[in-house]
């Protein structure tokens, strides 16, 4: 007789520590992987003494679980994904939930619903973050997908979530599609600015010549402010850590970065969207900048630039900094927050943003108390257009603003490169102004293209054109926007 809550295919690490938060949790859990040996090692070690199921094909591994059968595919995105769906697929019976817990594009999760739903299946794409630690103990999961699916999974996935301080779990339907898988693209993109700002934050401290300990301390003591989140306390654990020689092990660490694809999809998205995500795309494109070690040590050698100067306060030079990252932090955010709402609009989601910010508030890599800054932006204004016009961020940039544009100031005068910083600044300051250069842009493909204009004084909607030359006609081109 079938005993199983819930079946899980892919025993890596993340797979493993999924089964064994399942079992802490008091749900049956039977698992298969490819490699069968693996089942036996995972049995004999971490799930020795618990309540999983072992099975080595995929039959018996079916035949294992309760109805409406809950089958969760924690294996490589793309092919692999599709590969373990053909071969789950004979053995279901409609109302049976496939569930694809990897880092898969939305895309694929929107295919994968629409065709295993033509088959009477359920399918879910959830996006979970929080690395091996978060999986074992409590991640944060963005479900989306096939509604009907949420109400046989709901008590599972929020059971073994993480919870804020209220208890309330950092899960929750995202939405129908590939919602759930998007949500996740965008955290992974925010991660990526995350990451990319507190690094830019290090190099200008470190020309400032602030020592490692220094630093250490510095960040320790930033995470007891609104700064307060998982990536700032584990780079101040990273700065303080010592090799075996007894020196600090971020020194002997190759500058060159490497990406899994998911900061880049955000981006490609945004500019399908029309979207100004600008600073997940300078984060990524560090990344790639990084990523050129060989032509950068020839470059040093060859291409002259400013060198750092002395600096007559530290402290107020540090202080500037935290002001600049927290600042930028807040446009990343405020970015990031802009694409989802564009993305629900134009494919249909009705995303809770606040609910969003909830579920990222524990368990993920960009967990931090600012999370919850934004939730309560939401629950003042459900339909909160952008971040920085809410009341509490906009008093945020007012009291951070001198600072950021003083450390960035000290950036260029020292050539010290911060893109992120940089771009998240150039953004607010378009964003603010109610006058932009695009009125001679347009003219500009107006009078080499005939790609036509709006003008002020009269209504949206209406185009023109103007012979600029006197010889080009009056004929204009197809109007189209970005």
């Amino acid at each position: 007789m079938p005993k199983a809550d819930i079946g899980l295919i892919g025993l890596a690490v993340m797979g493993q520590n999924l089964v064994m938060n399942m079992n802490d949790h008091g749900f049956t859990v039977a698992v298969y992987n490819r490699t069968t040996s693996k089942v036996d090692e995972f049995l004999a070690g971490p799930a020795k003494g618990s309540k999983v199921v072992g099975t080595r094909s995929i039959e018996e591994f079916v035949a294992a679980l309760k109805k409406p059968r809950r089958v969760m595919l924690m294996v490589k995105a793309g092919e692999v994904v599709d590969q373990f769906i053909a071969q789950v697929v004979p053995h279901l019976e409609k109302g049976d939930i496939v569930i694809d817990g990897g880092n898969s594009l939305y895309t694929d999760t929107q295919r994968r619903v629409e065709e295993l739903g033509k088959k009477g299946l359920l399918f879910l794409g959830s996006g979970i973050s929080g690395g091996e630690e978060g999986a074992r103990h409590g991640p944060s999961i963005m479900p989306g997908g096939a509604p009907e699916a949420w109400a046989a999974v709901k008590p599972i996935f929020q059971a073994i979530s993480a919870k804020v301080e209220d208890g309330t779990p950092c899960c929750d339907w995202v939405g129908k599609g590939g919602s759930g898988h998007y949500v996740k693209m965008v955290h992974n993109g925010i991660e990526y600015g995350d990451i990319q700002l507190i690094c830019e934050t290090y190099h200008l401290m470190r020309a400032a010549g602030c020592s490692n300990t220094e630093m250490a301390e510095i960040f320790s003591a930033w995470n007891r402010s609104e700064l307060l989140s998982y990536l700032i306390e584990i780079t101040a654990k990273i700065l303080a850590y010592k090799d075996t020689d007894g020196s600090h092990l971020v020194d002997h660490i190759l500058d060159a970065a490497g990406q899994k694809g998911t900061g880049k999809w955000t981006s490609i998205d945004a500019l399908e969207l029309g979207m100004p995500l600008t600073l997940i795309s300078e984060a990524v494109y560090a990344r790639c900048l990084s990523a050129l070690k060989e032509d950068r040590v020839t470059a040093a050698k060859v291409l002259p630039g400013p060198a750092p100067k002395p600096l007559k306060d530290r402290k107020e030079f540090v202080e500037s900094l935290r002001q600049a990252l927290y600042a930028s932090k807040i446009v990343s955010y405020a970015q990031g927050f802009m694409l989802m709402r564009e993305a629900s609009r134009q494919y249909g989601w009705d995303l809770n943003f606040g609910a969003i910010a909830l579920m990222w508030r524990g368990g993920c890599i960009i967990r931090s108390i600012f999370l919850g800054d934004i939730k309560k932006a939401f629950d003042r204004k459900k339909d909160l257009h952008n971040l920085l016009l809410d009341d509490f961020f906009k008093k945020a940039m007012t009291g951070a603003q001198s600072g950021w544009r003083s450390a960035l100031a000290r950036s260029l005068e020292w050539g010290i490169p911060a893109p992120c910083m940089t771009s998240a600044l150039a953004f607010y300051d378009g964003y603010r102004s109610d006058r932009l250069p695009a009125n001679l842009l347009q003219a500009q493909r107006d009078y080499f293209g005939a790609h036509t204009y709006e003008r002020l004084d009269k209504p949206r909607g209406q185009f023109f054109h103007t012979n600029w030359t006197g010889t080009g006609g009056s004929v204009s081109s197809t109007t189209y926007n970005a």
